[in-house]
């Protein structure tokens, strides 16, 4: 999930050239094999590919797709995976490469989370979604960027004073208007190191119709929308006839931490708002922001300020404290997660 810094992937092979998808001799269950082997594997149902993680190192796969990502930086060649009777089916082959690799005292290079990019919506002569409600007795007109921006200034605070070492990146601290546009280029300009990667989130509140809608929720990006991550500018002229590839296998990875960090995020906010307000889930959607900023990214929708109960704790600033500690308490997880299985150890 390395974002592009202009500097592309290494093409190598798992074993010998392939020049045709190799004869399947038989299979073996993915799962059931991996777990023997001490081998974490991670699944996406809606777009066909998944991780396999061990001692630091990761393999991105896609089923029926002979091309594998190896730490993200180099393309391998090996036998396809394949779907069959929901299961994952690999051949002994692609195993044994798979542990070869894993065992390697060369396999990769640890990576790191480097950046944060913290983006409250709306704002100055953009208000977002707007309603009079009653708050502590007084007709009070609620706006959303009043709430993303609260929200987003305790995010950041509590970022910054988490992870020290690492860029954390607030798209607006005070009421002034930004567009779309200028939001995800502030994220995809941050420079950052080699073996860094960046996410992205975005805050903001619902509104409905329907005055009883309530809760939280929190969006990624549709697996299945096709999107450019990567610079074919900055590849050199014998990777030009990979650049698909490559950025296909970057796409994937980005959805499938985009899905983690969602899920992160929610069990986050469960925790910290317990029974104050409902969770809706996490949900795929093309929003402009998500789709966009080419790293992983969500979107989180804090509340309904239309609900006259919800805007009332909306405009709690306690209760927008526990929304703050439950997103960052589910960011502190994924970068954990994404830190410990990139082989990356924190020096003193």
């Amino acid at each position: 999930m390395q974002q592009t810094t202009g500097k592309l992937f290494q093409v190598c092979l798992f074993a010998a050239v392939i020049l045709c998808i190799p004869v399947r001799l038989f299979s073996v269950d993915l799962l059931a094999e991996s777990t023997k082997n001490g081998i974490t594997v991670y699944w996406d149902t809606l777009s066909g590919t998944g991780l396999l993680e061990k001692n630091g190192h990761q393999i991105s796969f896609r089923t029926g797709d002979i091309v594998v990502l190896l730490d993200n930086r180099k393309l391998a060649l090996t036998d396809a995976p394949v779907l069959e009777n929901g299961k994952i089916s690999v051949t002994k082959g692609f195993l044994d490469r798979a542990e070869q690799f894993f065992n390697s005292e060369n396999a990769g290079v640890s990576f790191r989370i480097g950046a944060i990019i913290v983006d409250p919506g709306h704002g100055g002569k953009d208000p977002g979604a707007m309603q009079e409600q009653i708050i502590n007795g007084k007709k009070t007109t609620v706006r959303e960027k009043d709430i993303t921006l609260a929200v987003g200034r305790l995010l950041y605070a509590q970022l910054k004073a988490g992870y020290p070492d690492k860029q954390i990146l607030l798209t607006r601290d005070s009421d002034v208007f930004l567009s779309l546009s200028q939001r995800t280029e502030i994220a995809n300009s941050v420079p950052l190191k080699d073996h860094e990667a960046i996410i992205y989130i975005s805050i903001h509140v619902n509104a409905s119709l329907d005055k009883k809608a309530s809760g939280y929720e929190v969006w990624y990006l549709t697996p299945d929308y096709r999107r450019t991550v990567l610079d074919s500018d900055k590849s050199r002229p014998e990777e030009k006839t990979l650049f698909p590839i490559l950025n296909s296998m970057m796409e994937e990875e980005y959805t499938t931490e985009s899905i983690l960090i969602a899920k992160f995020v929610m069990d986050g906010l469960q925790a910290q708002i317990g029974s104050l307000s409902m969770p809706r889930g996490i949900k795929a959607e093309e929003w402009f922001v998500v789709r966009n900023a080419n790293m992983p990214s969500v979107l989180v929708e804090t509340g309904f300020l239309t609900n006259p109960k919800e805007a009332v704790l909306l405009c709690d600033p306690e209760y927008l404290k526990k929304t703050s500690s439950g997103i960052y308490n589910g960011l502190s997880a994924f970068v954990t997660h994404f830190e410990r299985s990139r082989g990356f150890t924190k020096t003193k």
